[in-house]
């Protein structure tokens, strides 16, 4: 693709980088074919490309954001299938985060949006905040028909049961059973452990029990991502920063082999926190160097190698996180170590496409999200599995909202399989 970016304009490091993302795109469309919202929608401008088209010209003429650049770009759930499948290496979430930050640094929302919005980047993040949020939402529940859309949408993804701050995810050490084999630090996250906090508690005894010292390190806690999608980087950039100081104070005491990540939107994210930190002097190699050795739980347990499972047959449907299967490229790991673990893995269709949590692209555009949720659980349920099994607390919650079926995370059954607890959610 041809660009016309002034020698001004490239001195920026991020519209530099758009350029060089922008010139490897050709045009072929390859990407609309695996595009949810193209699928769904069936408009130019809600598929990779179309957005592609928006976003150059919107930088490119340095202008700030209009309604529809901002309507369509807010349409994009990251899913990031795209970069799956395009054939030239475009980077379109490089692209996509650039053009977010440019909206929200020269757009005005209407009122209700930008208090929506400000809302959840403060309450998500903290755990603290947002149990006191499920609480009012739950407390909402009996009028949830009545809601309006957003409302409603939030409303309805509340958890039967509110979790009190759990003892594992507070900073310490947990030893290895037997021989030391590595030494990892666990992101302990933050939405995650308050929707389902027995995640954290099922890795720290799978780890351990496979030969992994875990630390969970003071001063770490939300990865960012939330507030990165939402275009806020100095909010986003502050919780990164937190959380590279933490891990890195670690390495250079005690030393650390892995940042251990059991939810895969924030994997995506501490992967890119080099790319987020190039500029920063004082940063960029702490930065580079987290990135470097972040790990998703599943290719931490394939390198210690499994124990030997004592699983009950179970039919497993595995639900490939977009964060996971086409932001870090894992796509054998989780589905082999199901395997090993002696459980009978099932691949629903449209296995690519999003299930419409992206984050918190389903409380901001329920509509969508609620087609995208349906046509998922349909494919699961076609294969008639006894479980769910995925990645990502973010699509646990929402395909567990549409279906009767048991969803546990990927870890939590490994661990039951190799000498743990039965999930609680069994």
């Amino acid at each position: 693709m041809q660009t016309n970016f002034t020698e001004a304009q490239l001195a920026d490091p991020d519209v530099k980088r758009s350029n060089e993302i922008l010139r490897k795109c050709v045009h072929c469309g390859f990407c609309t074919a695996t595009c949810p919202t193209y699928t769904l929608l069936g408009d130019e401008l809600d598929s990779p490309r179309g957005r592609i088209y928006l976003i150059k010209q919107m930088l490119e003429e340095g202008r700030p954001a209009d309604k529809q650049t901002v309507k369509h770009v807010d349409r994009c759930l990251s899913c990031l299938a795209c970069m799956t499948t395009c054939p030239s290496g475009v980077h379109y979430m490089h692209l996509v985060d650039h053009a977010r930050a440019h909206i929200e640094a020269t757009y005005k929302r209407p009122l209700a949006e930008r208090a929506l919005r400000t809302v959840l980047a403060k309450v998500l993040p903290n755990p603290t905040l947002f149990r006191l949020s499920l609480l009012g939402a739950k407390l909402g529940k009996p009028f949830q028909r009545i809601l309006p859309g957003r409302l409603k949408a939030m409303v309805a993804l509340t958890p039967k049961t509110i979790h009190p701050p759990a003892p594992w995810d507070e900073p310490q050490v947990f030893p290895a059973e037997g021989e030391t084999k590595m030494r990892v630090a666990l992101m302990t996250g933050c939405a995650q452990k308050v929707l389902d906090p027995s995640i954290n508690e099922s890795t720290i005894r799978l780890l351990t029990r496979h030969g992994a010292e875990v630390v969970v390190a003071k001063g770490a806690g939300c990865c960012g991502a939330l507030t990165h999608h939402m275009g806020k980087v100095k909010d986003s950039h502050a919780s990164a920063a937190a959380n590279i100081t933490s891990w890195m104070k670690e390495k250079r005491g005690d030393g650390l082999d892995a940042v251990v990540i059991n939810a895969s939107g924030c994997g995506t994210t501490i992967k890119d926190y080099g790319h987020m930190f190039r500029t920063d002097d004082a940063m960029a190699e702490d930065a580079a160097t987290i990135s470097e050795i972040a790990r998703d739980v599943t290719e931490v347990l394939a390198e210690l190698g499994l124990k030997e499972p004592s699983a009950p047959k179970l039919r497993v449907a595995y639900h490939a996180a977009c964060s996971l299967q086409h932001g870090q490229k894992i796509t054998i790991e989780p589905k082999a170590l199901l395997k090993q673990a002696g459980f009978t893995v099932l691949e629903p269709k449209e296995g690519h496409l999003c299930c419409g949590s992206a984050g918190t692209y389903n409380l901001m555009q329920p509509e969508i999200a609620g087609q995208l949720k349906e046509r998922k659980v349909a494919n699961i349920e076609a294969t008639k599995p006894d479980v769910i099994a995925t990645g990502n607390i973010g699509c646990m919650t929402q395909i567990g909202s549409g279906t009767g079926v048991p969803v546990i995370h990927t870890a939590a059954l490994l661990d039951w399989a190799t000498g743990g607890p039965k999930p609680q959610g069994l």
